[in-house]
Parts: structure tokens; C-alpha cells; sequence
């Protein structure tokens, strides 16, 4: 027998007869025996949620007990869900049984608190607020049920210097903080505990860091894990100092030196939100109140809005990138856009005025609106349009449990929200959302966009440059005009003009693209022509321009700033390397947009940041997205180091050291994604029996990359080192061995590197140097690494050790390296072996790799390989190398550095080479570098005209032969 399903939409009949017809037949008549009036509000939701209709029908008793109960009629009371959650612990007596409960109680709820979204017995406000009231009780009930398991097994933490017992307290932050809470959320978290110290009165003592890091990964693990019944909340803690290579529990006194020291506009954005939702209240105060000083400055804070345009301008690429543009949370005049009016106004005056310290947006709006910081109309339109906003959002993640915040785009979903939304169609409900969205748009560049910049005169549509391209000019007419504007050789930019407005892909474009397209091209037209170079100018502009076709939102972008579409043209100009870049990725037009920044690459700790920051917006678990990610950030920094350079901004040496900075940043995030992926499988290696690795592991970069040297092109040279017992296990629930786990985790790290998507590839990896070579294990423990260097290594393998630095991993393994590395490249050498070991690999490289003229004189030679051939760049490395290898016995101050420029300062200021030697090489080095990275640039090969080098080839030669041609007998 069906249900009466009248009341519903055709489409939404059909919804709820499937859902109807998976029930048997005893739950089929419990269902009809209800109410009328309790079974139509039942099936409603059913129609708008899948989540829910699956949950009645696998539990068909679920919502019979609902109804029974009467929780569906009522709001919960504060507290009501602490003491829900505190019942569960009665029937808990293991981890497991603790898990079970929280997802069963987890399951209940949100189906109860769904029902009542759906069927307007709970309003926005109180949803959420149950919501989060939920997530709350789950994090404090776990914690304090894992906290006393602990205490059983180590005893009570206690802090050293008060002896008083220490804490872990748990800040919710985002929306979880706020008490607005999304329905499908992940919940944003941060550790703490309030001392260092050890435990007392266990069977086994250990350390306060140990306990609580413990503590908090066996709290995710409750909470996140996916079993059959699949996981309570979703657990990330990116937000924590230093993000995920961070301490998962870092103590009070690091949080504050840390917030103090290094915290960032963003971090105080974030921490707007920070609420203490578990732990003791003391401890909890005591923690706020040496964070708060971080969040609010007592001065009148503006800067926070020129971080909030970074940090808008971050999000707009995003949507650009991942067509978001329907995106409620990011696209224009979404939930992201309220919230950073309203949080800019809380970093600007919450420092004077405390009644802004609020953590829900809507209470701050509230104030925002009593203190006169907004008019109240204003205040009034932002609420009503974030709270329709906030309504839809919960609609889209009610229909399966599931965290998004896109708008559908099949017409059966849509037709579902648009009937959840209280609306006959998907068009009433499209209007109604626009005209919220344009709202929010309005009011937030009014308060935090930057002035716009002017625009392009607008082309008149008798412009000759329109003519120009819609080929309305006869050919003579189009010649006579272009010689006007200056240009030399009409034909050939006409003939370029020509080829394009005849590109099959441009005739099958459709009317709003190709209007766009008209729009553009007689504006870049007209910027060109002041080009010195217009032709090349053209030639490359126009190959952006053919790949921007399928994707012109990009033109939009290009035609709303001409700034952009100006420094497009004269980094095109100047550069294929740079053309080629933007046509293969064209979301890098984005950094366009900031012309200020293009030109300024950022120093490392900057890099390390931004990086950082990018990813945090990309969920922890999905790697695609975060490798994604990873591309699209070297790539952008590539773009900015390469226009720098190409602008002569900045000098070689600096841009190397960007190149390098960039390298690293993307190392210690590919290091991070994998660690934590095997983390959570495994477990974490163990260095003794109940010594968890922290992380024993550290990526050793060799050749450019560790001689901070690295060019546009450059691979990585990588070493991987473990420190971990070769004989223990990792600690998790499957435990492998250590050293597989290790491998295991190269072995993904290369994967995340190497891969090829449609972002391209990180970065082509070389691992030929680690002991051994090709027939060595991915990755050596530290004492096999030293005992393979000291015994079996080749003088060509010491040599490269010269310029071996660690790039990623753990500091006190860091140490440990670099002493191996004195202890290797130290020692005493019989001078005459080492002199022809080293001449006969650069022998050997010659014949190999140098340029096909490589047999003659350096007088004789017609071409130069700046790199391979004799006198040049290699010449000078193995110079510095040598050097490094034959005196840092007796002069170890050598081995500080591993770049070739700072081995000569140092050869020099030892007297083991004249000052005029050490200024010739590092001068010609430089030289030698330079023109490499400009041709690059300029996509041309390395093998160059050998004349206008001779000089500096013969004076390379001159100090190869005294210091590495033994003298005649």
C-alpha cells in the first residue's frame, strides 16, 4: 500500500515511493498507523533528504521512536545533549564500545534535528545551535572518557613546576566555534594542554607531550574514523600552530609564544572563532585569556583589510580555477563575503570595543549594528540574506549528508531544494537567491574591495582596432591604418589577425563568449601597439589568447583589468618560457591581478606560509584536490620569480634562492600528506619499544636544490633518511614494519611529485644519488647512510655530499646529518689521488656531455656549452668541491655552507685561493648562471656563440690547471 503522497511535486512523488517501497511490509503499516499529519511531515523530508529516508529505512524504528519520544515537537534545553552523551558512558567500557554509541546517538540526532529543519519546527538559529551543541557534547564526552583510560594506563599528568594536574582543553573553531555549525560539517580544531611535566601514580610514567599527543590522536580517532556506521564528526586540525607539521598538542606557553612571534592576519581571522568547547574552565580561561591579545589589538586595526582582499582575491582564484562560481560558501555574494565584512569589522574594533568579541556572526552583527559601525538597514539585508544563504546551504547538505555547498545542476535535485526552500520552481528560487547574492556583493566591495582600477576606454564601436578585428577594413585600408598607429610591418600583424578570426575554435564559440572575445581583442590591440616589439608581442599574446578560448571567464578577467592585459603583454614579449607557462595553465592569470606582488616573489618563511594557507581551504582527505593544489602554487610562484627576473627585478642569485624557497615549501607538504595518510593507517614508527618517531625522517636535496641553486627547469636531487629501530613496528591498529612503512611512505611522497595530471607534473625527482644507487632501498636508515659514505662511497658520491643540505623533516635527524656529513667530507685526503679522482669524472662528463666542438681549444672553439664544456660552469663546482674535499680536515669552517658561491668565500678567506682567483670564479659563475636562466627563458638552448666568453673560459682553465694538473716531472 503507498503512502498519501498528494501534497508533493510529481518529480518528489517518485522520490518518496522509492524510499517507500525498500520498507517491508510490518514497517509499511507502522508507518501508516501514525498521525496523518505526523506521516505527510515524514514523507516531506524524505522528498528532500535521502540521509534521512535511508536512515528510517534501514532503522525503520528510528522514527517511530522520534515521533514517540516527542523530541521532533521540542527544542533540547541547554545542556541537553551533555547529558545525553554523559548517559551513553554507562553502557561504555572500551574504546570501541565508545565509538559505537557516539555513532548510533550521532545518527538519532541529525535525523531528529533534519526533521525538524525540513518541516519548520526549528528555525536557522536553533538548528545550528543544536548542531553544534551535538558536535560539542561528542568532543567533551570522548575526551573525558579517553583521558581517564589514560590516566589507568600512565597516571595523572602533572605539571613540573606547579605540580598541579595538567589538562587538555579543545578549541572549536569556524562555525563549530561560532555555534553555527553546517549540517554535514567537518569540525575545525586546536589542542592544548596547560603543562609540561610527566604523569604520576601510573604502572608506566612518560612525559605531559607524549600523554596528550596520545590523547588527541585517539580523540580523532573516535570521533573521525569511518566504520560501518560511519564516523561522528569529521575532525580537522590544520588551524593549529604551524599547521600539520605542527605539535597536535602544543602546551599553553607554545601556543602563546607562537601567536605572540609568528601568528598571521589570517590566524587572527580564524581565531575570531576560537571557542573553548571541552576541557577544564580554569584551564580554558587561562588559555583565552593569553589568546586574546593576539585576535584584538587596542589600537583601531585597518591593516586587517588589505589581508582580507588577499585573502578574498586567494578565494576568487579558486572559484575561477574550479568553476565555483555557484558556489554558496565562495562565489560572488556568498556565505564567505558576509562573514569577512562582519569578521574585518571585529579584527578593527574589537580591540576597543569589547561587545565585537563575538564568536556567532549573527551576535556580531547584532553589535556591528548597536555600535553604529554599520547602518542598520545594511545590518538588516546581511542577516536576512545570510540566513537565506545559510538555510539554502543546509537544504543542499540535508539531501545526503554530505559537505558541499554547490547548487545542483540536474533538474530532478533541483526541483527537491527548490521545494525544501519553501518555493514552487527552481527559477523563483534562483531569483530570490541572486537577488540575495548581489546584495552581499554590493555591501562587501562598498567596505573591504580595493578602489576600482580604471578601466580601459571603452572602444567605440567605430574604433578602427574593432575593425581591425571583425575584418571590416579592406586589406589596403587596414595597412594605411596600422602605419598610423606606428606599427612596421602591417602585414604580418594583419596576417596573425587574420589566423585567428578564422580559428575554427573562435567560429564555434557562442554569442556570450564571442562577445566577450570582441570585447577583448581591440583592447589588446591598442596595448600592443606601444610595444616596442608589437609583432612579437602578438605573435605570443595571441597563443594565450587561443587557449583562453574554452575557458573565457579569462577573458572576462583580462577585459575588466587592463593592468593585467597590460603586464600579460610585456612579460609575453619578453619571454616564450613565460607564454607558455600561462597557455598551458591559464589560471595563472589570476596573479595578474596584483601587479605588486607579481614582481615580488616572497622570501621563504612567506612561501611557507602562502603555501600553507592554500591548502588549508582543501579537505585533508582528498589528495587529488591538495596535488592539485601543490601544481597550481609552484606554478604561480614560478610565474612571479621568472617575471621578476625577466623585469630585472630582482638579481640571479636571488632568483635561485626563490626557486629554491619554493622547492623546499611544496617538500614539506608533499612530506606531510604522506606521513599522514601512512599515520592514520599504521600508526606512527616507533625509535625504542613505546618511543613513537616525532617523525625520525628527514628529505636530503643534493645538486642545485641543495646548493640552493635550482633554475626554472631544474629536477630535484633527493636522499631519504630514516632514524627509526629496524626492528619495531609502527603503532597503530596494522602495524607494519618500520622500515616498510618508511619505504611505503617515499614511495607515495614520489607519487604525489612525479605524477602527471592536468596541472602537470611537480617536480621530475632524482634519486640515483642515495647509497648505493639504482640497486640501493628507497630510503636508508641514518647508520646505514654513514656507514656506506665512510666505507663504500666513490670520491664523485663525496663530491656531491658537498652540496647536500636537508630540506624537510625532523630538526634533531637534521643534526644528526649534517654531523655525519662533517664527519664524511672532513677527513684527510691523500691530495694527489683525490686531484686525478676528480679530473677524470670531469673527464668523463666532457666526453659525454659537452658541446660537439669539446676536443678543441678554448681559442679555437665556435661554441660554448656554458654548463658541460670545459672552463665552465661544472669547471667551478668541482673546483669549490674539490677544495671542500682537500683542505676542510684542517679548515672545517668549509663545510658550513653548501652553495659554490659561499665555498669560494670561504676558500678564499682561508687563503686556499688568491682573492683574485675567488673573484674571477664567482664572477664568471655568476655570468655563466645568468645567461642559463635567460635562456631559458627565452626557450634557447645552452650551447652558445664561444667568442665572447673566451676570457673568462681561459681563466676557469688557468686555476683548473694549478690546482687540479699535477705539475710535469
Amino acid at each position: 500500500m503507498n503512502p498519501p503522497i498528494d501534497f508533493l511535486p510529481a518529480a518528489l512523488q517518485a522520490v518518496v515511493l522509492r524510499h517507500w517501497q525498500r520498507l517491508d511490509d510490518a514497517t509499511m503499516q507502522r508507518y501508516l498507523a501514525l498521525p496523518p499529519a505526523r506521516l505527510e511531515r515524514l514523507l516531506r523530508v524524505w522528498a528532500v533528504s535521502d540521509f534521512v529516508a535511508d536512515c528510517c529505512v534501514t532503522q525503520p524504528m528510528l522514527a517511530l521512536e522520534l515521533e514517540a519520544s516527542g523530541d521532533l515537537d521540542r527544542d533540547y534545553p541547554a545542556g541537553m545533549y551533555q547529558a545525553q552523551a554523559q548517559q551513553l558512558l554507562t553502557v561504555v567500557d572500551s574504546e570501541a564500545a565508545l565509538m559505537q554509541q557516539l555513532r548510533r546517538w550521532r545518527r538519532r540526532e541529525m535525523v531528529r534535528i533534519a526533521c525538524r529543519d525540513r518541516c519548520r519546527l526549528a528555525d536557522f538559529v536553533t538548528t545550528s545551535r543544536e548542531l553544534s551543541a551535538l558536535a560539542e557534547a561528542a568532543v567533551d564526552v570522548a575526551l573525558g572518557w579517553l583521558y581517564q583510560d589514560g590516566c589507568r594506563s600512565h597516571g595523572v599528568p602533572t605539571g613540573r613546576h606547579t605540580g598541579r594536574e595538567a589538562v587538555m582543553v579543545v578549541l572549536g573553531m569556524g562555525k563549530l566555534g561560532g555555534g553555527e555549525l553546517n549540517f554535514s560539517s567537518d569540525i575545525d580544531l586546536i589542542f592544548a594542554c596547560s603543562e609540561a611535566g610527566e604523569t604520576r601514580g601510573g604502572p608506566q610514567s612518560i612525559d605531559n607531550g607524549r600523554f596528550f599527543t596520545r590523547l588527541g590522536q585517539r580523540l580523532i580517532n573516535v570521533l573521525d574514523r569511518a566504520t560501518d556506521e560511519g564516523s561522528v564528526f569529521r575532525v580537522d586540525m590544520r588551524l593549529r600552530p604551524y599547521g600539520q607539521s605542527g605539535a597536535l598538542v602544543p602546551s599553553f606557553d607554545a601556543m602563546e609564544s607562537y601567536y605572540q612571534e609568528q601568528g598571521r592576519v589570517w590566524e587572527r581571522y580564524a581565531m575570531l572563532k576560537a571557542r573553548v568547547i571541552a576541557g577544564a574552565p580554569a584551564a580554558a580561561a587561562d588559555l583565552m585569556a593569553r589568546l586574546t591579545p593576539f585576535v584584538y589589538r587596542r589600537y583601531l586595526d585597518f591593516s586587517v583589510i588589505g589581508a582580507l582582499r588577499e585573502l578574498k582575491a586567494m578565494i576568487q582564484r579558486e572559484v575561477r580555477e574550479k568553476g565555483l562560481e555557484q558556489n554558496l560558501k565562495l562565489g560572488s555574494g556568498g556565505i564567505r563575503e558576509v562573514e569577512f565584512i562582519v569578521q574585518a569589522l571585529q579584527l578593527s574594533h574589537g580591540g576597543r570595543d569589547p561587545r565585537l568579541r563575538q564568536t556567532s556572526l549573527l551576535a556580531a552583527l547584532g553589535q556591528i549594528a548597536d555600535g553604529g559601525y554599520l547602518p542598520q538597514p545594511t545590518v538588516a539585508a546581511l542577516r536576512e540574506a545570510y540566513l537565506f544563504l545559510r538555510d539554502s546551504e543546509h537544504v543542499l547538505q540535508e539531501l545526503d549528508d554530505r559537505q558541499t555547498q554547490n547548487l545542483p545542476t540536474d533538474e530532478a535535485e533541483r526541483e527537491r531544494v527548490a521545494f525544501a526552500m519553501g518555493f514552487a520552481d527552481w527559477s523563483g528560487f534562483q531569483q530570490r537567491l541572486t537577488e540575495y547574492r548581489e546584495t552581499v556583493h554590493r555591501h562587501f566591495n562598498e567596505m573591504v574591495s580595493e578602489p576600482e582600477a580604471k578601466s580601459a576606454l571603452p572602444v567605440p564601436e567605430g574604433s578602427g582596432w574593432l575593425k581591425l578585428w571583425r575584418g571590416e577594413l579592406a586589406e589596403d585600408q587596414a595597412a594605411r591604418w596600422l602605419g598610423e598607429q606606428g606599427l612596421q610591418q602591417p602585414q604580418a600583424l594583419m596576417q596573425r589577425i587574420a589566423q585567428l578570426r578564422s580559428e575554427p575554435r573562435v567560429a564555434a564559440l557562442r554569442d556570450e563568449a564571442r562577445a566577450r572575445l570582441d570585447r577583448l581583442l581591440p583592447m589588446l590591440l591598442a596595448d600592443i601597439a606601444r610595444h616596442a616589439t608589437p609583432q612579437v608581442a602578438l605573435e605570443r599574446v595571441l597563443t594565450v589568447i587561443e587557449a583562453l578560448l574554452r575557458r573565457t571567464v579569462y577573458l572576462v578577467l583580462l577585459t575588466e583589468n587592463p593592468s593585467a592585459l597590460h603586464h600579460l603583454i610585456d612579460l609575453c614579449a619578453l619571454s616564450p618560457w613565460i607564454t607558455d607557462l600561462i597557455s598551458r595553465f591559464p589560471s595563472l592569470l589570476d596573479e595578474f591581478l596584483d601587479a605588486q606582488n607579481l614582481y615580488a616573489p616572497p622570501e621563504r618563511q612567506a612561501v611557507q606560509e602562502a603555501l600553507n594557507l592554500r591548502l588549508l581551504r582543501i579537505p585533508e582527505d582528498d589528495l587529488e584536490a591538495q596535488m592539485e593544489g601543490l601544481r597550481y602554487f609552484k606554478q604561480a610562484h614560478l610565474l612571479k620569480v621568472a617575471a621578476a627576473e625577466m623585469a630585472q627585478r630582482i638579481p640571479l642569485m636571488k632568483a635561485s634562492d626563490y626557486l629554491t624557497f619554493i622547492a623546499e615549501a611544496v617538500l614539506v607538504q608533499v612530506f606531510n600528506l604522506a606521513w599522514r595518510h601512512l599515520t592514520r593507517k599504521h600508526g606512527v614508527p616507533q625509535r625504542a619499544p613505546g618511543v613513537a618517531c616525532n617523525p625520525d625522517f628527514i628529505i636530503v636535496g643534493y645538486g642545485k636544490l641543495g646548493g640552493i641553486e635550482l633554475s626554472y627547469s631544474s629536477d630535484l636531487d633527493l636522499v631519504f633518511i630514516h632514524d627509526a629501530a629496524p626492528n619495531l613496528t609502527t603503532d597503530g591498529d596494522q602495524p607494519i614494519d618500520n622500515g616498510l612503512f618508511f619505504s611505503r611512505l617515499v614511495a607515495r611522497m614520489m607519487h604525489i611529485l612525479t605524477a602527471v595530471t592536468p596541472s602537470g607534473q611537480l617536480y621530475e625527482v632524482d634519486i640515483r644519488l642515495r647509497p648505493s644507487g639504482r640497486s640501493g632501498v628507497l630510503v636508508s636508515s641514518l647508520n646505514a647512510f654513514r656507514g656506506y659514505q665512510l666505507e663504500d662511497a666513490w670520491t664523485w658520491e663525496h663530491q656531491a655530499l658537498v652540496r647536500a643540505r636537508v630540506v624537510a623533516g625532523c630538526h634533531r635527524l637534521r643534526q644528526k646529518f649534517e654531523q655525519v656529513r662533517a664527519e664524511v667530507l672532513g677527513r684527510p685526503r691523500d691530495l694527489p689521488t683525490l686531484r686525478d679522482e676528480v679530473a677524470k669524472m670531469r673527464g668523463r662528463m666532457v666526453e659525454e656531455l659537452g658541446s660537439v666542438d669539446r676536443h678543441q681549444a678554448i681559442d679555437e672553439a665556435a661554441l660554448f656549452d656554458l654548463k658541460q664544456d670545459p672552463g665552465g660552469i661544472v669547471d667551478i663546482e668541482f673546483l669549490a668541491q674539490y677544495g671542500v674535499l682537500a683542505w676542510s680536515a684542517d679548515h672545517p669552517q668549509l663545510l658550513q655552507f653548501t652553495d659554490t658561491i659561499r665555498i669560494l668565500d670561504g676558500l678564499e678567506e682561508a687563503a686556499l685561493l688568491g682573492a683574485d682567483e675567488a673573484r674571477q670564479l664567482r664572477d664568471h659563475y655568476r655570468s655563466y648562471r645568468t645567461s642559463t636562466h635567460r635562456l631559458a627563458l627565452m626557450k634557447e638552448p645552452q650551447v652558445v656563440p664561444a667568442a665572447p666568453w673566451r676570457d673568462a673560459r681561459r681563466q676557469v682553465a688557468a686555476i683548473w690547471q694549478r690546482l687540479l694538473v699535477p705539475p710535469a716531472a
